[in-house]
Formats: structure tokens, sequence, C-alpha cells
């Protein structure tokens, strides 16, 4: 193997579950293109990357739930074996939510208990630590905390000094707290009394139940896992770069067959695949979509550049030829 021998994990007797449904709205243009965990992040899907992490935690086996352009995920990712996971998808008709999603995938992860992982965020907590709290406090939901790093933008969990999950405030509320990064360990019969075809949700519905009949069997599992948000256009930028600043890829990020005329000025940007940027074109900062071509002598700036096929213009972004340009940060 290059790079010496590897490092050997057990199985994890888990198998986990990435939400990877959502709509991803925040992220448009981008998201009416690819679905949020399908887009690359330094030249790998954020859902591989997902798995790649699944992986080295010795995790062997995934269901991934699919709604919005559910093709370019399964493009993406396939049955994942690329990535060291074997995945299985559960489809859904009608978007299910982060405690419906679950629900209806019970029959594929057949087991009694499992990881619940967010699809839209990179983080790595220890789920080895995490799987042993969890059975060593009988608790039927355990969520990975960090510092709240921003109360105005994240909303907060209350954690007693016990460590049992109190409730949970709104975004904007200015207290601090601990954040919730996408990752949890939780036990299968908090979903099965659920309906599988109706949309249900965690934090704002399921969990607030237990909480108040239980109080208890939700707990905090506190840890200092580093965690990259990608919730906007600007945060996937920012990700992008500092993934690839982290693995030596410099500041320009290009997917297969991009071409960058040597004349060209690009720094600071991502190019998807397909990507051709012309002479005397001027990039910096910005975010570049599939099948794109930056015209002899464009200069753009903190942009997200997308081709105008099948796509409106709206009140943030603008047409130049058949392009849709956007700001990377909304006005």
């Amino acid at each position: 193997m290059t790079g010496g021998a590897q490092p050997h994990h057990p199985a994890c007797p888990w198998p986990v579950m990435v939400l990877t449904a959502g709509l991803g709205t925040r992220l448009r243009p981008l998201s009416r293109l690819r679905a949020k965990p399908a887009m690359p992040v330094a030249g790998v899907p954020l859902s591989g990357r997902i798995l790649r992490w699944l992986a080295s935690e010795g995790v062997r086996s995934a269901v991934l739930n699919l709604h919005h352009l559910p093709a370019t995920i399964t493009a993406a990712i396939g049955d994942g074996q690329a990535f060291g996971v074997a995945v299985r998808y559960s489809w859904e008709r009608d978007i299910l939510g982060s405690a419906g999603g679950p629900a209806r995938a019970l029959p594929l992860l057949e087991a009694d208990r499992f990881f619940l992982i967010n699809g839209d965020t990179l983080t790595t907590p220890n789920l080895t630590a995490l799987s042993a709290q969890h059975v060593a406090s009988g608790a039927l939901a355990t969520m990975a905390l960090v510092v709240n790093p921003d109360p105005m933008r994240y909303g907060s969990v209350t954690v007693d000094a016990g460590g049992f999950v109190m409730g949970f405030t709104r975004p904007g509320s200015g207290r601090g707290g601990w954040h919730f990064i996408g990752v949890q360990a939780v036990e299968s019969r908090i979903f099965a009394p659920l309906d599988p075809d109706a949309p249900a949700e965690t934090v704002g519905q399921v969990y607030r139940a237990l909480i108040a009949a239980s109080p208890g069997s939700v707990r905090a599992f506190t840890c200092t896992a580093p965690f990259r948000d990608i919730g906007t256009p600007a945060d996937y930028w920012s990700t992008c770069l500092a993934v690839a600043r982290d693995e030596g890829l410099g500041d320009v990020v290009a997917g297969p067959e991009s071409v960058v005329d040597p004349q060209a000025r690009v720094a600071r940007t991502v190019l998807w695949d397909d990507v051709h940027v012309s002479r005397a074109a001027c990039l910096d900062s910005c975010i570049v979509a599939s099948g794109v071509t930056i015209p002899d002598g464009a200069h753009y700036t903190r942009s997200v550049i997308v081709p105008r096929t099948g796509l409106e213009p709206g009140a943030n972004n603008e047409v130049a030829g058949g392009l849709l340009i956007s700001p990377l940060e909304p006005r």
C-alpha cells in the first residue's frame, strides 16, 4: 500500500444513516444543479468525504436517503465501495425530514441502534467514544456537541451538569451553549412508532417530546471535533478552499476536464468539471459550475457562475450571455 501500512480499525457493529435528501435551498443556484451531498469538495463529493471518515472509524455499511436530484448522488457515490463503505439508498417521494427519513429507512438499517449523520457538514468526532457513552448511559439518543461558535447563526443545545439535554434555543437568541454538529447515536425504537411516509423532525419534534416525557433520554456527547458548515455558497467556497489548503492542492480547485488558459488569472476559486476559462479572463474568489465557459476578457469577483439553461434569473443574480451570475454572499 502506498504511504506505508494503514491503521487497522475493527468493523463497527452499527450501521449509519446519512441524511442526504435535503433541498439545499440556501445553496442555490448551485443546488439546482446538484444535490449538496454530491457537490465536489476539493475533488471529492461531500458525501464521499463523509463516507471516507466513517470508513476510517470502522463503519462498513450506510444508508443514504434520497429526494432532491437523487441521480446526482447515486452517480457520485454508487455502491460506496470507492469510499470504503457499502451503501444502500432509501428513496423518499416526499421529503421526510431528520426523523421521518430514518423511520422509512429502518428496514434497510436492520439494527437496534445506529449512527445518524447529517450529510451537509464535515466533522470527525470519535464514534467509538460516542457509541460507548451512548450504551453506558442507556440514552435513546446521544448528540455530539461542540461549544457554539456563533449563537447568532446557530441554535444552541441546553445541557445540564449531568450531561442531559434539556432543550434547544433558536439561532439569533444570542445565548451561548452547545452546538449540535450533526452526528448522533440513536436507538431504532425512537423512530419505529413514526409513520414512514410522513415528515417528522428530530430536534424540533421527536426529541422535545422525549425530553418532556422521559427526562434523561437524550444526552450530550461534548467534544472538540472540527466542524465545517456548508449551508451557503460562501460556506461551500470557504470549506473547499480550506480543505484544498489542508491537502496541499493550492487555492484553485479544478475538476476533471477543466482548462484554464495560461493567460487567464484565477485565484481562490472553485471550478467544477468541464469548466473553460478563456484568455485574459479573471476570476477571484468564485465558484464556477460544470459546463461553463468564461469568455475572453471577462472579470468576476466573489461570484457564483452557473449555466443559465433551465434557470430563471432572480433578484440577486444577473444574466451574461448563457451564464447566470450570483453574488457569493447575498446582497
